[in-house]
């Protein structure tokens, strides 16, 4: 087979016909100042004269290398480099060492070890900004860690200092801040030079790294960006920056500022908009213009990019304009000077109310990608927001269930090009991934074991219940109450619910993994802070070995000798803590060969598997080691003698190299020295404890200073971290981001809590943090109940754990267990600060999720049980008709919580026409009456509800003869108490106004009318002529249609006319 491999004699000529071919310079420095100047940078193309093998292999390496287009950058090695090492060397481009890449005036970085650069977008992977420089800003595109450009680079970036911060000697505080901004950002600091501003730090891995705004700030920046991205005409000639023609309107003016078009907005159309809201600057910009137009940009060494000049608006009444090169975010933006103390005010977000705003098509805003901008260009996957443009009106807020709603998108990413936005956008906060299979899926088998089972567990257990009064209601606070002999039942009882919840399919890997370790995390607390009776003996006490201990301790009875409690809780302890290192054990020993037997026993050992590790070095032949290893962590006196031992081979000289590595480790643990058992080895931390416990420490210490002396260790960095199990065992990516210094394993809390019963704020806050148990920040489900049962039995207690309730509360909400949530609600502890908590709490929770509880009468019921008062409910049950517009059975549910006034108000509004007009007259006096005993409490009484009162009253008292009155006096009397009630009529109609909507007004006129039926049908011959044109009067005041006041007023006149007639005869 033929060598792939080109003669060497055949290099060098094709290397030069490839460098004549591509014209490119006597350095990559050169090379690229040649291409910033050619606008239509092309790829390099290898061309060939002869068609050969090796123009092949050239065509080959043209295709396989990174592509560069952005001017101002460079790469080192370059381009014709990299072809020749490729030509010599052939799979150069899979491992370039040190490969660097740099903007000119920004900054490099510089990939430590060899890097694959074959097929690198390097346009769309490194982008350097102002004191940043971003890598892969897409994030789908980002490969794993150690891959691609996603490795440990030095990065150098370029700082613009002001003078003063040089000439003060400012070098030690500045380059502090650097270190502490590297320090937050998770990279490593190297250098500062404050001579030329490099900052040099060392990242591990890349997303953005770099100075934030108000790094930038505290750290005094010169505003003027580098020299080299300045467009320099090489004649020296004036030039013209191509923005400008963005900046400037059909008639050739500028505008007053150019954020719309950095913006990538049409500037053209924001002009016309800016002049119908803000005609009163017109003359400001005429004068602006004529300004501008006596100006030359001038592009020297130190000036700055014209597109950034553009950003400060200008006035003509400044001299000299003050210039800020950096863009200014929208919130600051002014439309009059920078140096005046006029305020501004957001684009579009004002109008001129004295000139009508012209109707302009909606169009939601329309940010070009294409177009470099301050969130494009330095703030990846930032949301353009609507209300940065449209003021107040178009916000941010988060919803029910976690739902967030804003009025942006994510921009940066490569779905598209164009972002409207002015698109209302809803978003949910994953609260219950809990309850969630492997597909995404909810399932309810999970809903039921992960919250219903549990919290019914919960409430069977013994409660105490104190009684609080909020207001003029009272509360039953309950709190988990139980005896720490009780206490193995309680665990054993969650363990058994979240080992059938295993049982539920489609269970994922890491959430089998974490409910496994719920599990051990209930045992251990049995085991800890369990209880026995302390009368009667143990049935045997010979008993060397913690395992037969333990055995023993199974066949016990419950009852034990006191002094043998402790004993019997470092048994149980030991038998948990080999249960729980049982699959790493054996996962380890899996990867091992089958010839390293000694390091097969070792991690036997640290297991506390003496059995199996003894019959293995016996069927090994190896009789001597398995007889120390049956005697493993028994006597003090036998672990003296291995110590001893192997003390004397030191003195004496004795070449241990002829001894295998395993055995000495073995021999070190046997003697009770794990840190040289386990030199140059890492475990994880319950295999260390064990090895602390099981053959360090003597085998009568006490569990209190087990944990001690680990905890001691840890302090003194010679132990390892006890990092929670999702970390410890790397079944979630969580672990590649994790600090030792943010969280700890609930197990390790749990033994130091045990150790010294601390119950500080801050040992039980870290201790109760969601990250203590699970990966998921949001999910406190099991630690409520974890921290309900330790405060039930008095290990802890603490009243500002309000954020495990408050975190449950979220998680049942968000499921639709309303119910639930106010059991949850009426656990948490009690606040004289904080008095109304719970009420509270409760109230929101019934309001804003009414419509959950109240369509399950089951839910409905529960909550009632729970002692939350009635009128609470049907208040909220009042709300939420109003909302559905259901005003009957709103006005039902006002009564029922005895809400008069709102009662009132939405019986006159909204309920007692639909009624008159119905013709349900019975309705209306029950409904009237039942509120007519709290009429005191109520405003507008009788111009409200007590219109119908009246209105009943009086047409029933007109309605029934009276013998007893004489024709003249009745109708006196009638015509008073129709005109009290007209009066009262229109009175009614001017009090409630714009409230009474048109229905109302017509029940009103039905009831005028027929008052005024009714008196007029009286007039009889018996009275006099006054007395009936008064009925007539009365009766022209009433709310009645105009057509029938006309025909009363006929009448009116008729019978004026027989008066004067009956006057004149």
């Amino acid at each position: 087979m033929a060598s792939p491999l080109l003669p060497v004699s055949g290099i060098s000529g094709e290397v030069e016909c490839m460098r004549s071919d591509i014209s490119v310079g006597s350095t990559c420095a050169m090379d690229f100042a040649a291409e910033i100047s050619n606008p239509e940078w092309k790829k390099r193309r290898i061309i060939l004269n002869e068609n050969s093998s090796s123009s092949e292999i050239l065509r080959e390496i043209e295709a396989s290398l990174p592509t560069l287009h952005k001017p101002e950058y460079y790469m080192e090695p370059c381009f014709d480099e990299l072809v020749q090492r490729e030509l010599m060397d052939p799979g150069y481009c899979s491992r370039v060492p040190d490969l660097t890449i740099g903007r000119y005036g920004y900054g490099s970085v510089k990939y430590v070890g060899e890097t694959d650069v074959r097929l690198l977008d390097v346009d769309a992977i490194v982008t350097f900004g102002r004191h940043e420089i971003v890598v892969y800003e897409d994030e789908s595109a980002k490969p794993l860690v150690g891959q691609g450009l996603n490795k440990t680079a030095e990065v150098t970036l370029v700082l613009r200092l002001t003078s003063a911060n040089v000439k003060e000697g400012r070098k030690e505080i500045i380059e502090e801040k650097l270190r502490r901004s590297t320090d937050r950002q998770g990279a490593q600091f190297i250098s500062f030079d404050p001579e030329n501003g490099e900052w040099k730090f060392l990242a591990h891995h890349f997303s953005r790294f770099g100075l934030s705004e108000d790094d930038e700030e505290d750290i005094t920046m010169d505003d003027a960006t580098p020299a080299a991205q300045e467009p320099v005409d090489m004649n020296g000639d004036e030039v013209l920056d191509v923005d400008e023609e963005a900046e400037l309107d059909h008639s050739g003016g500028l505008l007053s500022h150019s954020l719309p078009a950095h913006l990538g907005l049409d500037p053209v159309k924001m002009n016309e908009m800016r002049m119908l809201m803000f005609r009163d600057e017109e003359e400001d910009m005429e004068d602006f213009n004529h300004t501008h137009a006596r100006q030359k940009p001038s592009f020297g060494k130190d000036s700055a990019w014209p597109f950034l000049q553009n950003l400060t608006p200008m006035n003509h009444r400044s001299s000299p304009p003050i210039v800020r090169k950096t863009p200014l975010a929208l919130l600051e933006y002014k439309h009059g000077s920078f140096d005046s103390n006029t305020p501004g005010t957001i684009l579009l977000a004002q109008q001129n109310k004295t000139t009508p705003l012209k109707k302009l098509k909606t169009e939601g805003f329309k940010l070009d990608l294409m177009h470099e901008t301050p969130v494009t260009g330095s703030h990846s996957r930032c949301l353009v927001d609507a209300g940065l443009f449209m003021g107040r009106s178009f916000g941010v807020a988060w919803g029910p269930n976690g739902t967030l709603i804003h009025a942006g998108k994510p921009v940066g990413g490569s779905d598209s090009q164009k972002v409207l936005s002015s698109v209302i956008n809803l978003e949910k906060v994953a609260i219950d991934k809990v309850v969630r299979d492997e597909n995404n899926k909810v399932k309810k088998e999970l809903v039921d074991f992960s919250f219903h089972s549990l919290l019914s567990l919960h409430k069977e257990i013994n409660h105490e219940t104190k009684e609080f009064e909020f207001g003029s209601f009272k509360l039953k606070l309950q709190k988990l109450v139980s005896n720490r002999l009780h206490l193995s039942e309680i665990c054993r009882s969650y363990a058994d619910i979240i080992q059938k919840q295993l049982e539920v399919t489609g269970l994922s890997s890491s959430a089998r993994s974490g409910l496994m370790h719920q599990i051990m995390v209930w045992e251990l607390i049995r085991v800890l802070f369990s209880d026995r009776e302390k009368s009667g003996q143990l049935k045997t006490s010979e008993a060397d070995n913690e395992e037969d201990m333990m055995q023993d301790v199974k066949e016990a009875s419950p009852e034990a000798d006191p002094e043998a409690l402790p004993l019997i809780r470092r048994a149980e302890f030991s038998y948990w803590l080999q249960e729980s290192v049982c699959g790493r054990v054996q996962d380890d020993i899996s990867s091992l060969n089958e010839t390293s037997y000694l390091q097969h026993i070792f991690l036997l050992l640290t297991g506390r598997q003496l059995d199996s590790a003894a019959e293995l070095a016996v069927s090994k032949s190896d009789v001597r080691l398995a007889c120390l290893l049956s005697q493993a962590g028994g006597s003090m006196v036998n672990r003296s003698d291995v110590a001893k031992q192997l003390d004397l081979w030191k003195v004496n000289g004795l070449d241990f190299s002829f001894i295998e590595k395993d055995r000495i480790r073995l021999y070190n643990l046997l003697a009770g020295n794990i840190h040289g058992a386990l030199y140059d080895l890492e475990i994880d931390w319950k295999r260390f404890l064990g090895l602390l416990m099981w053959y360090k420490l003597p085998p009568q210490a006490s569990l209190p200073t087990v944990f001690r002396t680990y905890q001691n260790l840890l302090g003194d960095g010679r132990a390892p971290c006890p990092v929670p199990v999702y970390v410890d065992e790397e079944f979630e990516q969580e672990a590649l981001n994790w600090r030792t210094k943010e969280r700890y394993d609930i197990s390790y809390y749990l033994m130091l809590l045990h150790a010294s019963e601390e119950s500080e704020s801050g040992f039980l806050q870290n201790m109760f943090s969601a990250f203590s148990s699970t990966h998921d920040p949001l999910d406190y489900h099991m630690i409520w109940h974890q921290r309900a049962v330790l405060e039930g039995i008095g290990a802890i207690s603490s009243d500002d754990l309000h954020v495990l309730d408050m975190g449950l509360v979220s998680q049942l909400l968000c499921l639709g267990q309303c119910h639930w949530a106010i059991y949850v609600v009426l656990h948490t502890s009690y606040r004289e600060d904080f008095p109304y908590l719970q009420a509270n709490l409760i109230r929101e929770i019934l309001f804003q999720y009414c419509e959950s509880w109240s369509s399950e009468e089951s839910q409905r019921q529960f909550i009632e049980n729970l002692g939350v008062p009635v009128e609470w409910l049907h208040e909220a049950l009042a709300i939420y008709h109003i909302y559905v517009r259901n005003h009957s059975k709103a006005l039902e549910h006002f009564l029922e919580c005895a809400h008069w006034q709102k009662a009132h108000t939405i019986f006159i509004t909204s309920v007692a026409h639909t009624l008159f007009l119905s013709g349900k007259h019975s309705e209306i006096w029950k409904l009237a009456t039942s509120m007519e005993d709290h009429k005191s409490e109520i405003d507008n009484w009788d111009l409200g509800t007590g219109i119908y009162v009246s209105f009943y009253f009086l047409r029933s008292s007109l309605l029934e003869d009276n013998d007893t009155m004489t024709e003249l006096d009745f109708l006196e009397s009638k015509n008073d108490a129709c005109r009290n009630f007209i009066s009262q009529l229109n009175e009614s109609l001017a009090v409630w106004g714009g409230r009474l909507p048109v229905e109302a007004r017509v029940a009103y006129s039905k009831m005028a009318e027929e008052m005024s039926s009714l008196l007029l049908s009286d007039l009889g011959e018996g009275s006099t002529r006054d007395v009936q044109l008064s009925c007539f009067d009365t009766v022209s005041n009433a709310p009645i249609p105009d057509e029938l006041r006309s025909s009363h007023l006929q009448e009116a006149v008729s019978l004026f006319t027989c008066y004067l007639s009956e006057v004149a005869t």
